[in-house]
């Protein structure tokens, strides 16, 4: 490298972070067939790439900020459905995360003792191999508990990021192709007729591979009621239920030119024109081939709401239950986001705290429906700093209060374990009080996305003027012993979830890309079925996994960093 950039990067370290991250994000957007690295592994590249030509030095203060914010945002993320996750009938999913993690861990410290890995090296061979770079964050601030010499607290340090970026690859490719191929043939399932199995017994209909039913495509439209047709001398429900297997709505009528606006026992008569509500396909297909439609632009001017609820109320019901509620006459859904992962629709979908509903319908219809589920998610820019800085302060406070005993010296859970936890505690407490503690979606993406990635541009930063003598002193066997931990713990996963806790196939295979925090996995077993059903077994596994995973961090430096 140009000796005059060498020293302009390591006089404005910042600059040369803002370039592994810009470096970054381009690695891990190169797609090499469906798989990525992602925009943290391509920055952790990009540090370490630019470490090798220039000492850069990387702020403590600056890299503790970062992973504070980003623990913060996925404890708030994942808060909502965290404690919902533990004791709803997603439980399997929830003990397949805790096997698949606990065998992970125990994996990742018998390989470190059979290479005889230091701290460093066995945080790493954690963090990569079960693809949870946050692991890096806790692992490095563990390092620092650590009673040794600050030199070698350093190498530690640097270890960390050599090690996560040699096991990482395999950690995400493996990952991918277990739980699409190897998870498949070792069941002996055929995992497109499982899914439209499971699909059928969830009441989820589809048309085409990928196209899931569901209230997502409106319209309204108006039609006259011709003097012998089947509406007349009806009441709107009555009429409304001669279409019974589709959810069609009259909104208004227009009679002897008058607007008229409809109550239940309203009787409609010949020549009226009705303003009807519904999905697309069912109004085309059901009632556009019998009767006359009509142009009337004064008729169908009915001002629809497209709503994001917070869902407080109601959990447990089914969505056809919910639908059968009087309020929600004239209501539609048009999709579920459950810890940030949108769920397949389906008439027997239980709701669950936390859930954000997107609804469409008139504005009237859709306000006393909110009211009946939950909160209106308002878009807004400001971020609760308050409640922000407070939070994250007071959980670093109790993280760094909570002592406990272990291998021969007292322990804390630290600042970041500290963080995480009061963003747990945070998002919780917004599906009880949703104006509490208001952060924007895009805030909390800038948190969790930048965050990370900047911190491991960091770290990597700081381990590329040792990577190269790092491979050298751990050879291949770090790579070997990468790809067991990455497998260990998805074999006994697959065993765990098929003999023990039977689970569906497709669920399972789900789970199993949640219980390794691995969102393309997960898209890989949905492509691998020809369904999106996986989900309902990745997000119950998610939240639990992304925890304990995170914290595995912690624990491995001390069980692997603590002088005998």
């Amino acid at each position: 490298m140009l000796p005059w950039l060498e020293q302009f990067l390591v006089r404005y370290p910042e600059l040369a972070l803002y370039l592994a991250i810009a470096i970054g994000y381009y690695i891990g957007n190169i797609k090499f067939g469906t798989f990525s690295f992602g925009p943290v592994t391509g920055s952790l590249f990009a540090g370490i790439f630019i470490g090798q030509f220039a000492h850069v030095p990387a702020s403590p203060m600056t890299k503790s900020f970062l992973f504070l914010l980003f623990l913060f945002g996925i404890g708030y993320s994942v808060g909502p459905q965290f404690l919902q996750t533990l004791r709803r009938d997603g439980l399997k999913s929830v003990l397949l995360a805790l096997v698949c993690t606990l065998a992970g861990l125990a994996t990742a410290f018998a390989v470190a003792q059979v290479l005889d890995l230091d701290a460093g090296f066995a945080a790493g061979l954690l963090s990569g191999a079960l693809t949870q770079s946050a692991a890096m964050g806790t692992a490095t601030e563990a390092i620092g508990a650590l009673p040794m010499a600050e030199a070698d607290r350093v190498q530690l340090v640097a270890h960390v990021a050599v090690a996560d970026a040699v096991c990482y690859l395999f950690g995400a490719v493996g990952a991918i192709w277990f739980c699409s191929v190897v998870g498949p043939k070792l069941l002996n399932v055929d995992l497109v007729a499982e899914a439209k199995e499971l699909e059928r017994k969830l009441g989820i209909e589809r048309e085409t591979p990928g196209a899931v039913s569901g209230y997502r495509q409106f319209e309204i439209r108006a039609y006259r009621v011709a003097a012998d047709g089947m509406a007349v001398g009806k009441s709107v429900p009555e009429a409304e239920n001669l279409v019974p297997q589709a959810r069609v709505f009259i909104m208004r009528i227009r009679r002897h030119g008058e607007l008229i606006e409809v109550h239940p026992g309203l009787v409609l008569e010949a020549d009226d024109v009705v303003a009807v509500t519904g999905r697309h396909e069912a109004i085309v297909r059901l009632i556009g081939a019998r009767a006359e439609e009509v142009e009337d632009s004064e008729l169908l001017t009915v001002p629809f709401l497209v709503s994001r609820i917070l869902l407080t109320k109601m959990a447990g019901k089914t969505i056809k239950e919910a639908a059968n509620q009087d309020w929600a006459r004239g209501l539609y859904l048009r999709s579920i986001s459950r810890g940030g992962v949108d769920v397949p629709l389906a008439p027997d979908l239980a709701l669950e705290r936390g859930d954000i509903l997107t609804l469409v319908g008139p504005e009237p219809v859709v306000t006393r429906a909110a009211s009946h589920l939950g909160s209106v998610i308002a878009q807004t820019t400001a971020t609760d700093f308050i409640v922000l800085g407070l939070a994250i302060f007071l959980g670093g406070l109790v993280g760094t209060l909570l002592r406990f005993p272990m291998g021969g010296v007292v322990v804390s859970l630290g600042t970041s374990v500290g963080a995480l936890i009061a963003g747990l505690v945070v998002g919780h407490l917004r599906t009880r009080h949703p104006l509490f503690g208001r952060i924007p979606d895009g805030a909390i993406a800038l948190m969790t996305s930048l965050g990370l990635a900047a911190f491991v541009a960091m770290t990597g930063l700081h381990a590329g003027p040792v990577f190269i003598s790092a491979i050298r002193e751990v050879g291949i066997g770090l790579l070997l012993g990468g790809a067991v931990v990455t497998l260990t713990p998805l074999l006994v996963g697959l065993l765990f979830g098929r003999y023990v806790l039977r689970m569906n196939p497709v669920l399972l295979l789900g789970g199993i890309a949640g219980a390794l925090t691995m969102t393309a996995a997960m898209a890989a077993v949905q492509t691998q079925s020809q369904s999106p059903v996986a989900v309902l077994g990745y997000t119950p596994a998610y939240p639990i996994a992304n925890i304990l995973l995170t914290l595995w961090g912690t624990v491995i430096v001390i069980a692997t960093g603590v002088p005998a």
